[in-house]
């Protein structure tokens, strides 16, 4: 029996060793991180590999208020600096163009757009912001000051593994996939489609 419980003890060490040792931070975080919101390989086509990488994300669904969020880092410790990719999805009173205005005033660098049906898509070098058109649970439409909308803006923060057009895609896909997780989860009025993704930025 102790033999037995030896041989377990060797196994499970060796198993751990294997993954410490030839699996990467990212490819240990689930398929899905921030609960289901967005595709581990968009993260990781985005931050350079370390050993050790967190997720973490959380949604408010409170009415008018709601609000996402979604976050994921590598780095050789949770203290360290590290690279960060994340997003914040609020449901706020904007038109498309009140949107835009506000987003490309602080942006830096060559703009790219994309949309579709409605959803629409603004990217800068490090930075991307997705509008989505969204009634909150219990509103009209006419109540708002402008127009009810799911706005979520994401971006990388240190070094990263790629550059130019391949990041602003990555940036523009994390910020899509929590935009629609966040318009299920906070229960928009709309019946919408969303595309698998947003036509391709060039």
């Amino acid at each position: 029996m102790t033999k037995i419980a030896l041989c377990c003890i060797l196994l499970g060490a060796g198993v751990f060793g294997f993954l410490e040792f030839f699996t990467k931070g990212l490819d240990r975080l689930p398929a899905k991180v921030c609960h289901g919101a967005v595709d581990r390989e968009i993260a990781a086509s985005a931050l350079p590999d370390t050993r050790k990488a967190y997720e973490g994300g959380k949604s408010d669904p409170s009415g008018e208020t709601f609000t996402s969020t979604c976050y994921v880092k590598t780095s050789s410790n949770f203290i360290s600096e590290g690279s960060i990719i994340s997003g914040e999805a609020e449901l706020g009173d904007a038109t498309s163009t009140s949107w835009s205005n506000r987003f490309t005033a602080s942006g830096n660098g060559k703009k790219f757009e994309a949309s579709s049906g409605g959803i629409k898509a603004i990217s800068y070098p490090e930075r991307s912001s997705i509008y989505v058109p969204c009634t909150p649970p219990g509103k009209k439409k006419e109540q708002a000051r402008q127009a009810y909308a799911l706005i979520v803006e994401a971006r990388t923060i240190g070094e990263t593994r790629v550059t130019g057009t391949p990041l602003r895609q990555a940036i523009t896909d994390f910020a899509y996939q929590l935009a629609r997780h966040a318009y299920k989860v906070g229960e928009c009025q709309e019946p919408r489609k969303f595309p698998a993704e947003l036509p391709r930025l060039h």
